[in-house]
């Protein structure tokens, strides 16, 4: 036996009845309104934008500014510190009558007043002593000379060098020993 099928085919030609679609006046009002939403969020988000953009360029030119004050007044702080060394070299000077023991004098605590100031700069000699290693980073070997110590070693400094924060200055000037 055969079965029939005694169903009557829909009149839109579908299976399944079709879902009712919004009338097109109830979509309009609400794309509308979050179309404006979006709207005044994209205006929020563009009025952050600038602010933080100015923002951003308010430190840049504070920080190029600061940078300005800075190399321009570096030397500020070190040509006072040297300001009292001057002092004594005018009134060393200015003596008219002093022994060459008070000169010598003079010359010393003078001496050790730069070197205060140097110091307080982080600004320290480098004076290799004899039989140290000869450091190409910090010392100028201006001659090989034979000698009783191993090679590679300073035999004399004949100048001392400077470094400052740990950067040389100028390197000292030794002689080192040559290889046996």
């Amino acid at each position: 036996m055969t079965t029939t099928d005694t169903s009557t085919p829909s009149p839109t030609g579908a299976d399944a009845p079709a879902s009712p679609s919004p009338a097109p006046d109830a979509v309009q009002p609400d794309m509308q309104a979050e179309l404006e939403a979006l709207r005044q969020r994209n205006a929020e988000l563009n009025d952050q934008l600038l602010r933080a953009l100015a923002d951003a360029e308010n430190t840049r030119r504070r920080a190029e500014e600061e940078i300005a004050k800075v190399r321009k007044f570096a030397v500020e702080a070190f040509a006072e510190s040297l300001l009292p060394v001057v002092d004594s070299l005018e009134a060393g000077l200015a003596a008219q009558e002093a022994t060459l023991q008070q000169i010598r004098e003079g010359a010393e605590a003078t001496l050790r007043q730069l070197l205060s100031a140097l110091a307080r700069h982080k600004v320290v000699p480098i004076a290799p002593a004899a039989g140290e290693r000869f450091d190409p980073h910090q010392h100028q070997a201006i001659g090989v000379v034979a000698a009783e110590q191993p090679a590679n070693t300073v035999v004399a400094t004949l100048q001392k060098g400077y470094l400052m924060a740990e950067r040389v200055l100028r390197p000292a000037l030794v002689t080192v020993a040559a290889p046996k």
